[in-house]
């Protein structure tokens, strides 16, 4: 015999924010959130590069405008995506006296979003944080939608929660002082979302590549702000991943592979490129797609200088996938296109499971 006691806690939180996007909006951040305060401090958290270019000036905006800031950074890469860099910047938040009051800035590209959005959903339990993006990877895809996660030995973004930001702050401006490997990287995101919901975007794209590779004012514009509307609908639609926030991730279960193998010395939007070349030859050998919108894919990706092929060893690449999170009863688990604009879907579910037999098949194909 037993007693049963239920604790209801239904309820609805509202997890709202605001998406800012404009032209040299970092100034004008400081005086933002004296209007419209978040917290009763702010740590910026960015990381040793992005300090010089940008993290100085900001703070001294906060001190003008009478805020109470301060400045913390951490070594600059992928590497510093551990646990390890969480402890650091939760030592150094105690040191300035921070509390549950208190906000974090996440001022830089997507390793700095990932860990300072992780410190905060587990400083003292979750405080707010605010995402300033650096890079156009992290201007259109991981400044929104709360994912946040550190790397560990065994794989990419292993532990994680979701933490929505309370603002997004997104300042193409700061796409000038991007190495062109990085801004080229990061247009491998808008490529996918064109892919995976918007064929509009796709036929800007092919009709626009040389305007977006000379970082014209309005093509910039229009791409961020359609990748951040895109990523918005979805994220409102799906918050926590259960069905069409997978879509998302097109290209990346053999992307996080690939990124591992590489020790990490591969841009993020590089193996996502070869990582949708390889998705979408699954999607035509499985019969989801037609060859000539794969071929139209790769061309695109091609225009903008984005790889389309990486040196790999089939079995090594395939034991990589299984330490992502996109494994559901022993099987690898893709989203395939259907269509340019759209994604296949087997009884209601994008996830599309693939077996190891079939994706050596396919690999080898590709190689």
């Amino acid at each position: 015999m037993f007693e049963r006691l239920t604790l209801n806690l239904r309820r609805v939180l509202d997890e709202s924010y605001d998406i800012l996007i404009g032209y040299n909006l970092l100034e004008r951040i400081p005086l933002d959130l004296k209007e419209n305060p978040i917290g009763d401090k702010y740590a910026i958290i960015t990381d040793s590069s992005i300090r010089r270019l940008y993290g100085e000036k900001l703070l001294n905006r906060f001190l003008e405008e009478g805020v109470s800031a301060c400045l913390i950074d951490f070594p600059q890469g992928e590497e510093s995506k551990n646990l390890g860099t969480v402890e650091y910047l939760v030592t150094r938040l105690l040191e300035n006296g921070f509390n549950r009051k208190s906000a974090i800035i996440a001022l830089g590209g997507g390793v700095v979003g990932d860990v300072s959005g992780f410190t905060a959903s587990i400083f003292m339990r979750g405080i707010p944080y605010i995402q300033v993006p650096t890079t156009l990877t992290a201007q259109v895809d991981s400044s929104i939608g709360g994912k946040t996660a550190v790397d560990t030995r065994e794989g990419k973004n292993i532990v994680g929660s979701f933490h929505q930001p309370r603002r997004v702050y997104i300042d193409p401006s700061l796409l000038k002082t991007l190495p062109r490997r990085e801004f080229i990287s990061g247009l491998a995101e808008v490529i996918k979302y064109g892919i995976i919901c918007d064929r509009d975007l796709f036929n800007y794209l092919e009709e626009n590549v040389e305007r977006i590779k000379r970082l014209d004012e309005n093509a910039l514009l229009h791409i961020i702000r359609r990748s951040c509307m895109i990523k918005k609908s979805i994220v409102e639609e799906d918050p926590i991943e259960e069905n069409k926030r997978a879509i998302l991730n097109y290209g990346h279960t053999p992307a996080h592979a690939l990124e591992r193998l590489s020790g990490y010395k591969c841009l993020h939007g590089e193996a996502v490129s070869v990582g949708m070349r390889i998705s979408g030859w699954v999607a035509v050998r499985k019969g989801f797609w037609s060859i000539d919108e794969w071929e139209r894919q790769n061309r695109l990706l091609a225009s903008f200088e984005l790889p389309l092929k990486m040196g790999f060893n089939i079995e090594e690449l395939i034991k990589a996938m299984y330490y992502d999170k996109k494994v559901e009863g022993g099987s690898l688990m893709f989203v395939l296109p259907r269509k340019i604009g759209e994604m296949a879907l087997i009884n209601g579910k994008y996830k599309i499971p693939v077996s190891e037999e079939e994706l050596r098949v396919f690999l080898a194909e590709l190689s």
